[in-house]
């Protein structure tokens, strides 16, 4: 290495900034070049020192940036070495002092040159506080001070305009709201620019909260009184920001620096605020309507553009200012602007259509005939008492097309894969994650392992090899498992890993199990019990696999995507068995998936079979399956931890299994409601193939988890299942429907269309439980409204009508009472699903809220409710 990049190593070593720059300052050319030929290649092996090395450049990055600035030949160069991530770690203000110093006896045109090679280099600081970007300016200072000492025409970059408010934000701050505009060299520079860099706003109006704290907008409103900043400047920018666009929070400062510079009615650009109506966010709008209040040159047709361009917004408040300027207009203004009321016809609430509606007959006898048809063919969109006012006063309306409700369908469920094969099939599917957990996969591995394991051991141990080396330890130490690594005994996936385990190494896998029994022991399974059901037929595999046994054939491994067993395959593989017994919980989950619907010839089939179990199948077919336990519901008031949403009551059932049925059953078909924590479970996915042919009961079970853990994923498998339904699996429905997310309320709907499409859906008992469930505070009502409103759409209107007959009465305001919100919302679709459905007759209260005086959204759809169940008024949408 050359003696003079050496020397310059060393003094950067020795962290003296002083003792370089003076160093630096006495090289001559030759010498520079030697070191900016060392400085990249040293930088690079340095780095490769790890983590110390790093932390050592990292403070050393000032001395690095000042070698590198006063020896590299072209501005490309410097910009490249000064703008390293490692070297980054400077105080930007000083360093941008020290690089300067270097820098001084370059050619001004080459200065210049790095001035705007760095300004193009900038990038806009990170989001988040205002403090916090400033602290990220490392770059912007320096560039700053070339440009200023050279006086360049800095680039356009909206970060080298933001830098220049944050950088006059904190020196605002640090000099206690002392003026700093006026001197600052960069002012004629940034002004222009201000109206049109991102990432500005929130520092113009920084500090406006503190008391005798001055803003740039304050600045910039008193450099406009002193004529050191043109004010004319000042209101063009404001409006070619309004005119760009942008959010409000990007908008406001420019907002407030308009009101602050007070502009006389003549000043006001009347046309570019009209232009900005239709899609400016919501400051911008307000400031445009006072302005044009206050303007006297706005003219017809510009009034015209601006109430057309107010009722296109979705803002009720300046909906509702758009009609009231057509109201108050004189009738030859008012009348060119007619039109404009179409959109209205489409606006909630009703009290802002009726009010339309009026100002439209107001003006129809000034009326030119194009406005005319506007409003002809916009009243179709109207209830019929609103269509005949209209129709009064501007001719014939045509009536609305009926509305078509579409035909139920239901979406099916995918098919199963067909059983693995293969030996080396097993392997693969055993290679691939094994999370999220599929019920149906996993049944499908289970059955795998099982099935291979009894024809081809050996081959199954040999093919597992290297999927044992690579997800198991070696050498094995079960302790591991048991204290390093949680939900080794109860995760299904890891239960099924445990099968696997028990087939390679069964003197591992007894080695796990006899501790995880012994951890377990102490520490009992909080599960509900469907999930410890599903534990315990895994268990009972790893358990015969760990004893060297095998069985030709699981018996409950689904062959439905519903989790339904076929009977006569069933039957078939109990014929394999032989005069082997099957696993305790397998046989119970084969019985439980037996369809209802069974052909009693097969009994005299199972006749046939030489084992105990081979009886209780027989008996079971006789009897037409497995009866059904005992479901009550109820609603009932909790105490629970302060960290669970309180509800005033919540919904519950209860379980109580037949007599004589097995232990396994029974106590899968027991359940209490408890007080403190609920019940909990992160799996519940796997429920409804638990049962498939008994869904009031699992219904029963998944209501007690599920306001506390919305998987509705599991409401929507139960919806395909079989078996009765009531007022359980109604209420796991509409808890799915008040879900927070969007997708789970969206399974929620799936249910519902899914029982309806296939007459089972218990409409009447959904309507209870959204009365009771909405009064109880378990679920909000303005989720559940969406959920009906939905599926009313997609052809349940009837189903709706059902439901909302029984929830209507429970949830309207007795006399003196308080209405519940959102409930107007829930009587709109009410309107809409009882005219699909032609409904007539009476609901308790309705008739007495419909002849409360008033114009609530509320009093408007129980009027509408209670024509339509009465006297069969037309409906419109």
């Amino acid at each position: 290495m050359n003696t003079t990049a050496q020397a310059v190593l060393e003094r950067i070593e020795t962290g003296s900034v002083t003792d370089l720059v003076t160093f630096l300052h006495g090289l001559d050319d030759d010498s520079r070049r030697a070191v900016a030929r060392s400085l990249p290649a040293h930088l690079s092996e340095r780095r490769r020192g790890g983590f110390e090395a790093e932390r050592r450049i990292w403070e050393l990055a000032p001395l690095y940036r000042l070698a590198g600035a006063a020896c590299f030949g072209g501005a490309e160069q410097v910009a490249s070495w000064l703008s390293r991530h490692e070297l980054n770690g400077v105080e930007p203000k000083a360093d941008a002092v020290h690089v300067m110093s270097v820098l001084r006896d370059r050619p001004l045109e080459w200065r210049r040159d790095l001035a705007v090679r760095l300004v193009r280099r900038l990038r806009p600081a990170p989001s988040g506080s205002t403090w916090r970007r400033v602290e990220s300016l490392r770059a912007w200072d320096l560039a700053a001070a070339l440009v200023i000492d050279t006086g360049v025409e800095p680039p356009e970059n909206d970060a080298f305009v933001s830098g220049w408010v944050l950088r006059m934000v904190e020196r605002q701050w640090m000099n206690q709201g002392t003026p700093m505009l006026a001197g600052d060299p960069l002012l004629d520079h940034m002004l222009p620019r201000l109206f049109e860099a991102a990432g500005v706003a929130d520092g113009l109006d920084w500090g406006r909260w503190s008391e005798g704290h001055l803003t740039i907008i304050g600045e910039l409103v008193e450099l406009a009184r002193t004529g050191r900043v043109p004010r004319q400047v000042l209101l063009d920018g404001c409006v070619s920001r309004f005119l760009t666009g942008g959010t409000a929070a990007e908008a406001a400062p420019f907002v407030t620096l308009w009101r602050a510079l007070r502009p006389e009615a003549a000043e006001i650009p009347v046309t570019d605020f009209v232009r900005v109506l239709p899609s400016a966010s919501s400051p911008v709008v307000q400031l445009a309507l006072e302005e044009l209040r206050r303007s006297e040159a706005l003219d017809t047709d510009l009034f015209a553009e601006a109430v057309q361009a107010l009722t296109c917004r979705p803002e009720k408040k300046y909906v509702a200012t758009a009609v009231k300027w057509i109201a108050d207009a004189p009738p030859a203004r008012g009348a060119a602007t007619v039109a404009a009321l179409a959109p209205v016809f489409d606006f909630d609430p009703p009290s802002l259509r009726e009010r339309a509606v009026r100002v439209a007959v107001k003006l129809a006898p000034h009326t030119a005939e194009p406005g005319r048809q506007a409003i002809r063919e916009a009243a179709t969109r109207l209830p019929a008492d609103l269509r005949e006012r209209l129709a009064a006063a501007f001719g014939p309306v045509d009536e609305p097309e009926p509305v078509a409700a579409p035909p139920l369908t239901a979406t099916a469920l995918p098919a199963l894969p067909p059983p693995i094969a293969s030996v080396a099939e097993l392997a693969a599917e055993l290679d691939k994650p094994l999370w999220p957990e599929d019920p149906a996969r996993m049944e499908r591995i289970l059955a795998a392992l099982v099935e291979l394991a009894h024809q081809h051991r050996d081959a199954l141990v040999a093919a597992l090899q290297p999927w044992w080396q690579t997800n198991w330890q070696h050498p094995f130490e079960a302790r591991a498992y048991v204290y390093g690594i949680s939900g080794f005994d109860e995760d299904i996936h890891a239960l099924l890993r445990r099968c696997a385990l028990a087939v390679v190494s069964p003197s591992d896998s007894r080695e796990l199990t006899a501790l995880l029994n012994d951890y377990g022991s102490r520490w009992p399974s909080s599960e509900p019990a469907p999930q410890r059901f599903v534990q315990q037929r895994f268990r009972e595999v790893i358990s015969l696999l760990e004893r060297d046994e095998t069985l030709p054939v699981l018996l409950a491994t689904p062959t439905a995507p519903t989790g339904h067993v076929d009977a006569v395959t069933l039957v078939a593989r109990m014929e394999r068995l032989g005069n082997a017994e099957p696993l305790p919980y397998d046989f119970v989950q084969a019985l439980l998936r037996l369809p209802r619907e069974l052909d009693p010839d097969l009994a005299v089939r199972a006749e046939k079979l030489p084992s105990e179990a081979g009886r209780r199948l027989e008996a079971c077919l006789r009897a037409g399956g497995l009866p059904d336990p005992h479901v009550t519901w109820e609603l009932g008031a909790f105490d629970r931890p302060a960290s669970y949403h309180q509800s005033l009551r919540e919904a519950h059932a209860r379980l109580a299994p037949p007599e004589g049925v097995p232990r396994p059953l029974a106590e899968l078909w027991t359940l209490a409601p408890k007080t403190g924590y609920p019940a909990f479970s992160r799996n519940m996915t796997w429920w409804p193939p638990i049962m498939p042919s008994h869904r009031e009961a699992m219904a029963a079970h998944l209501l007690e988890c599920l306001a506390w853990n919305h998987q509705v994923e599991a409401v929507a498998a139960l919806a395909h299942n079989d078996g009765p339904v009531g007022i359980a699996t109604a209420s796991t429905i509409v808890i799915g429907m008040g879900a927070q997310l969007p997708a789970q309320r969206a399974l929620a709907a799936e249910a519902i269309l899914t029982l309806a499409a296939h007459g089972e859906l218990p409409a009447a008992d959904l309507g209870r439980a959204v009365g009771h469930l909405v009064r109880g505070e378990q679920v909000k009502l303005s989720r559940i409204t969406a959920v009906l409103d939905e599926v009313t759409a997609a052809g349940a209107h009837a189903h709706v009508w059902t439901a909302l007959a029984e929830a209507v009465p429970l949830l309207l305001p007795a006399p003196g009472e308080k209405a519940r919100p959102g409930l107007g919302d829930l009587l709109k679709v009410a309107v809409r699903a009882a005219a699909l459905t032609g409904a007539r007759g009476e609901l308790p209260g309705l008739a007495e809220l419909a002849a409360r005086k008033g114009s609530s959204l509320l009093l408007h759809e129980a009027r509408r409710l209670y024509q339509t169940l009465s006297a069969g008024a037309a409906y419109s949408g």
